[in-house]
Formats: structure tokens, sequence, C-alpha cells
């Protein structure tokens, strides 16, 4: 009883890393792929991004103009690069609850990011010069 107990305590530590590791590549595809999805930090929604075909994504900060982009894995990150910007964001995903967490790779980054929504439609775009 006591080797089973502690085997146990020792294992239950290992369970609990295993569960913190990050996504691979291909599961972060496999859950993203063909899906746009809402991101919210603080309960706060405040974009969403459009997974399409080929690693190519569409983000929007919510009521903006929507950047084209791409996403890539770097070690266990993924990392994402938008036309409309300079550099990279790279990023842990994690699956939760069936909801994906992004945690951002620099302690400078922003905190946890969460998704709030998942949906097969495609990402509304705003674009520019729209209106009277």
């Amino acid at each position: 009883m006591r080797k089973a107990l502690g085997a146990l305590l020792l294992w239950a530590p290992l369970a609990a890393l295993a569960q913190e590791a990050p996504l691979s590549a291909e599961a972060f595809e496999a859950f993203t792929q063909g899906k746009t999805l809402v991101f919210s930090t603080n309960g706060i929604e405040f974009g969403a991004e459009e997974y399409l075909p080929g690693r190519k994504v569409r983000w929007a900060f919510l009521g903006q103009e929507c950047m084209d982009g791409e996403w890539y894995p770097r070690g266990d990150l993924i990392c994402f690069r938008y036309d409309q910007q300079a550099g990279e964001q790279c990023w842990h995903f994690f699956l939760k609850g069936g909801a994906l967490t992004a945690r951002a790779r620099d302690p400078g980054d922003p905190g946890d990011l969460f998704t709030t929504r998942r949906s097969p439609e495609p990402l509304f775009c705003l674009g520019p010069e729209i209106g009277v």
C-alpha cells in the first residue's frame, strides 16, 4: 500500500506537468483549421482570428481592419507573422476545458489569452474607406 501511495504521489506532479505541455503544431492545426476563434483577456473579447488552409491566418482586433498573415512552429512555440506588421509574435498554446489558451513567449507580452468562441464562419473584415 505504501509503495502504491508513493508511486501515486510521484505520478501526480508528472501528470500535472503533462497537462501543461504546449500543443504541438499538428494538434494546434487540427484544433484551429477552418475555424474562426474569438480571443479575450481579463474577460473582455478583443479580437478574432480565422485559420485558413496552408497555415494562413486573418486577424482583426474587434472593430478594426483585418490583417493577413501566416503561422508556423518554432520548437514548442506557434509563431505568427502578419503582412501589415514587422516582426513575429510567438505563443505557447494549451487546450483547457475544450478552449484554447495562449501564453506569450516573452514576459513583456500580454498575459494569457483565452478563446471565448469557436466558429466555422469566416471572419467578418472591415475594409478601408467603408462608409459614405
